[in-house]
């Protein structure tokens, strides 16, 4: 545990996060932040690396992966910044000039806290059949994080979301066959992409549900699927199951801070100040009236934190709008 008190404690490494941590680095503030899970990147980093991004400023299209790189490269230019991963908050406490962190390791030490944790800790929603945890991360997947270890293989993809039908789109061209099934007759994901899939060579099964997994224990073989209303089966032959039933998050002891939230997430004003003196919110945890959620949003929120966290800190002092043409 370190005693040492940083200008800006960043909740959250997604890129919303990352970004806040670069203009923090601008304005020559101390920073830390603090991610729970085991990289940085966020959602978009661990759950669809894979996956094109099409509303980020400047960039026609980007990898998500991509995105976060570039975002974790922009930021190693500040080399003072301190970063703790798999590190959970847990509980704030208010001293007279700074805040005491508590997290599921340690505690830290800031004048002011920002908070970037997006819709806040996720996980999948998980396959619920006998054995499933057998196959778990190594047939069966609920993240691609890389479209390569699919190559040549017979992939069959289970949801009717952005996530399964972009996936399938992806891997068409990449898997020997891809097979896509929903329970529901229609797909939930994007007119445009549920087009293309009708367009591809992606076999659809619709409505199914996943009735039963094939294998010894060790191997998967196959997955019985029965008609969601009637008595028809199929059975495909899998190299590798994905399941994209979507993710489940929560703000987790966030909601025990005293901030005032709004169905799950914490009330600004345009400056993003909290309720909470020193405390701020960018990115999705935020919202006021008007809010796009959107990463580009986010990181139009974030040197407005940053400003009105350093002239929390300096009160005494002009804070003015950087400029990185000026600086570098």
């Amino acid at each position: 545990m370190t005693t040492e008190i940083v200008d800006i404690a960043i909740i959250g490494g997604g890129p919303v996060g990352l970004f806040t941590a670069f203009y923090a680095g601008l304005r020559q503030a101390s920073v830390k932040i603090i991610e729970s899970l085991p990289q940085l990147g966020g959602q978009p980093g661990m759950l669809y690396p894979e996956k094109m991004v099409y509303d980020i400023p400047a960039y026609p299209e980007i990898l998500a992966g991509d995105l976060v790189e570039n975002l974790i490269k922009q930021l190693d230019r500040f080399e003072a910044t301190q970063i703790c991963l798999e590190e959970e908050a847990l509980q704030i406490e208010k001293h007279e000039d700074y805040y005491e962190i508590t997290t599921s390791k340690q505690k830290h030490f800031a004048r002011t806290i920002i908070i970037a944790c997006g819709n806040g800790a996720f996980r999948p929603r998980k396959l619920e059949l006998e054995g499933a945890e057998n196959y778990e991360n190594h047939q069966l997947h609920y993240f691609v994080t890389n479209l390569e270890q699919f190559r040549d293989k017979n992939i069959a993809i289970c949801g009717g979301g952005d996530s399964a039908v972009d996936w399938a789109l992806a891997l068409e061209n990449i898997a020997k066959k891809v097979s896509i099934i929903h329970r529901r007759p229609q797909f939930r994901a994007h007119e445009h992409s549920v087009e293309l899939l009708q367009n591809s060579s992606v076999e659809i099964f619709t409505p199914f549900i996943p009735e039963r997994l094939n294998g010894d224990g060790n191997t998967l073989q196959s997955v019985t699927f029965k008609q969601a209303r009637g008595e028809e089966e199929i059975e495909l032959e899998v190299d590798d199951f994905i399941v994209s039933y979507g993710i489940s998050s929560s703000i987790g002891s966030i909601k025990d801070w005293g901030l005032e939230l709004q169905r799950n997430a914490i009330i600004t004003n345009s400056k993003m100040e909290t309720n909470l003196p020193g405390i701020f919110a960018v990115g999705d945890i935020a919202t006021y009236e008007g809010k796009v959620q959107i990463i580009a949003t986010g990181f139009g929120e974030a040197p407005i934190a940053v400003n009105q966290a350093m002239a929390y800190i300096h009160p005494e002092k002009r804070i003015q709008t950087i400029h990185s043409s000026s600086l570098f």
